[in-house]
């Protein structure tokens, strides 16, 4: 790994205890324009999460009014009755979002597949970048609201569903993640810029709470109109 990562990790917390931890599951609120613009507004504003920190995958319950949870992997996209029922699939997911821009509206599995990569990501970064297959490189450092971040450009590999192969993360003086972009290549590889904040310590292993992401404009700065998606995060536990 690269140094700026391995110190990006050790401020977060121990990479041996997060290791001992099998998932995470969370409270989820959620906002932004994101939702209405793909045809689901409000159908993921209050939830739960839980991803896998070993494999990957990520549950959403409730998955919309109607009670149902969705199950994703990168290989299929499922959605659940409370009791197990299958009632809707969809294999190679990411398959489908071929010719998708930002305005194309998605159906409920594109919707939990969705959510899922992204939760997924969020969420085990930035252990994740310990993984085999992802690779790190430093960059120059950004200056931003008065503070010089160090930026990480990090590549993953094809085997991990997220939202772009490059992705790049920000970290303050201390470690801890402060902005991280992508570009969403299912939604017609739209950039955008992710802040990060509100850190809590859950079982020794400091994890944000609030997100909050807009569109990144050419000169990499973000767009403060629409909010995309906001993201609150309580009741987190490791297990």
């Amino acid at each position: 790994m690269d140094p700026l990562a391995t110190k990006i990790i050790n401020a977060h917390g121990d990479l041996a205890e997060w290791r001992n931890y099998q998932s995470l599951t969370a409270k989820l609120e959620q906002g932004g324009a994101l939702w209405g613009l793909k045809g689901h507004p409000g159908k993921l504003n209050e939830t739960s999460v839980t991803v896998g920190l070993k494999d990957e995958w990520a549950s959403h319950a409730p998955f919309g009014p109607d009670g149902k949870v969705s199950r994703f992997s990168p290989g299929e996209v499922r959605l659940e009755n409370r009791g197990g029922r299958v009632l809707e699939q969809l294999a190679d997911p990411r398959a489908s979002f071929a010719g998708h821009t930002l305005e194309t509206p998605w159906s409920e599995p594109q919707l939990a597949y969705f959510a899922g990569i992204a939760m997924w990501t969020y969420l085990n970064l930035p252990f994740l970048l310990a993984r085999d297959g992802v690779k790190t490189e430093a960059l120059s450092d950004w200056q931003e609201n008065g503070e010089t971040w160090q930026r990480l450009k990090v590549t993953f590999p094809g085997s991990i569903a997220t939202h772009s192969t490059v992705q790049t993360l920000y970290a303050g003086a201390d470690g801890l993640l402060k902005r991280h972009d992508y570009d969403v290549e299912i939604a017609g590889n739209t950039p955008g810029a992710h802040y990060i904040s509100g850190y809590t310590e859950v079982q020794g292993v400091k994890i944000p709470t609030a997100r909050k992401i807009y569109p990144r404009g050419p000169d990499g700065h973000p767009v403060p109109e629409p909010l995309v998606v906001s993201i609150d995060l309580s009741d987190i536990k490791l297990a």
